[in-house]
């Protein structure tokens, strides 16, 4: 599988999404598979995580972002599924759980019930390994500042927005992939 020939499938190298969204995949693909590196124990399939960081936000482009090229119509906290959804079309269901379950640190049932989203009504936390990975490394960049890292201190500041449980859902992960 050649994830950029998925992407190109869909946004034209032409616009400033296509650049936006393979840069931000690229740094998020090294991040994960620099981490993984660290983990032979993990026995991680570095394949999968390669591929998957690379089209885990391919759903923008459905969604109504105009900062990032995307003139879609729906919300941006629906690229997950959308992408999910997208990808089980083209048939590469694991890698489409990636989609789905990466936005935040995961979306519970309840959170998503709670705070009304526009989006299923499932679970949709990261459940293997390789899906935690790409999650957290994914935290580590932004898709408006390509190129720049955020630092886990400045991760943890955001995600407090979304409440104590996935600040402590990072902190946990930064702890078995950084050994922090």
């Amino acid at each position: 599988m050649n994830p950029i020939e998925i992407i190109e499938k869909y946004y034209p190298k032409d616009r400033d999404v296509f650049e936006i969204l393979t840069e931000h995949s690229r740094d998020v693909a090294n991040k994960a598979l620099q981490i993984a590196s660290m983990h032979p124990e993990m026995n991680l399939d570095l394949q999968f995580i390669e591929e998957a960081a690379m089209l885990h936000d391919i759903g923008i482009i459905y969604t109504n972002a105009p900062d990032l090229d995307c003139h879609g119509v729906h919300s941006y906290i629906c690229h997950g599924y959308l992408g999910h959804d997208l990808l089980k079309s083209e048939g590469f269901p694991k890698h489409a759980l990636v989609c789905e379950r990466h936005t935040g640190t995961g979306l519970s049932l309840q959170h998503i019930l709670n705070s009304q989203l526009p989006i299923p009504h499932r679970d949709m936390m990261p459940v293997s390994l390789e899906e935690q990975l790409i999650c957290f490394a994914d935290k580590f960049y932004s898709k408006t500042k390509l190129g720049q890292e955020k630092t886990p201190e400045q991760i943890e500041k955001s995600l407090l927005r979304h409440g104590e449980e996935t600040v402590a859902r990072f902190v946990a992960w930064r702890k078995l992939f950084l050994g922090e």
